[in-house]
């Protein structure tokens, strides 16, 4: 088939143009041309922004393709424009999130049919996102398929701690600092390997059972987010204390910083993808937590991606505030 990407370098996506030039695709990557990610040889890159709306569509209508997938939808005008710009095509693939779920489940793990109740900005913008398209699909059968991954990690963007966007977690366990998690850390969660990620994207492709169809993109079952930081220390063989602190006192000392653990880390997140693995055989995750981490720090390491964690001070203090609040406490008893 004739694919074209939209995005196609970022964390995801560039996974996913490895594996279609591997399965024998003709791929196209259609991005601003902003990354310094090579791409697979015989891949076409058109550059071009996505917003400057009557230029994209009219060129995406002029090169016909097969099938587009669309990793950098964020809204209802986006997608939209997408709708405008691939009418014609056999296949459309919108990259969504679990975020359009919100974090109030009345059944886990959650299926695809759950109610939707966003509780962040971009899980809004992705629901606003995928209805236009599901509309299109109901409407005048535009052929959409959507995938919701939760989260992915790999070489290129890294893996990510519970509390915070940040990657000195990695550095403070390597010299044996403490870590700080969210409450007790019992918190479940789904992490999936890049690599598996793309065979669900790849997979879909052709397959007219999957339209109008949403599919999660998780491995089975989950992981604490304590087993997911002891885990990373069998890897970087140091074992280093976990400090639980609730997240009303994380936020107390810098809200912005704990963002992505109020909106999503400090949930119980736990999400099927059966439905996923009953009509799209080929999504078999085969990279281990385990093994994924060792990939992602070894390249870490090599590429001096991890950051100094005695350049940063917050972590330190927070643990040295919450500890002296306790001590008095820990004393009376």
């Amino acid at each position: 088939m004739r694919v074209v990407i939209l995005g196609g370098t970022g964390n995801i996506s560039t996974s996913i143009v490895r594996l279609l030039v591997a399965q024998g695709h003709e791929v196209t990557c259609y991005n601003r041309g902003q990354s310094s990610v090579e791409l697979p040889a015989g891949v076409r890159v058109i550059n071009g922004d996505r917003q400057e709306r009557d230029k994209f569509e009219q060129t995406m209508q002029q090169a016909k393709f097969d099938a587009a997938i669309d990793m950098i939808s964020f809204n209802r005008e986006d997608a939209e424009s997408s709708i405008r710009a691939f009418r014609g095509v056999q296949h459309f693939v919108q990259c969504s999130t679990v975020c359009t779920y919100g974090v109030e489940y009345e059944w886990m793990p959650v299926t695809e049919d759950h109610q939707l109740r966003p509780i962040s900005g971009y899980g809004q913008g992705k629901v606003d996102a995928d209805t236009a398209l599901m509309e299109a699909y109901h409407r005048e059968g535009f052929p959409v398929t959507i995938l919701k991954p939760s989260t992915t990690y790999g070489p290129q963007i890294g893996i990510l701690r519970q509390v915070a966007w940040d990657f000195t977690w990695i550095d403070r366990i390597l010299k044996g600092k403490p870590l700080l998690i969210c409450g007790d850390g019992k918190a479940p969660h789904s992490f999936l390997h890049v690599d598996d990620a793309a065979k669900a994207f790849a997979g879909v492709l052709g397959k007219k059972h999957c339209l109008g169809q949403t599919y999660n993109v998780v491995p089975r079952g989950f992981t604490t987010w304590e087993q997911h930081h002891k885990l990373a220390m069998k890897v970087l063989g140091r074992e280093v204390e976990l400090i639980g602190v609730p997240l009303q006192t994380l936020k107390s000392t810098d809200s912005g910083r704990f963002g992505i653990c109020e909106e999503i880390f400090m949930h119980n997140d736990y999400y099927s993808c059966e439905k996923l693995m009953r009509d799209v055989p080929e999504f078999v995750p085969t990279v281990s937590l385990e093994e994924g981490m060792r990939q992602v720090f070894e390249v870490m390491k090599q590429e001096n991606r991890i950051p100094n964690s005695d350049n940063e001070t917050w972590e330190d203090e927070i643990i040295e505030a919450y500890r002296g609040a306790f001590a008095p406490l820990a004393a009376k008893a």
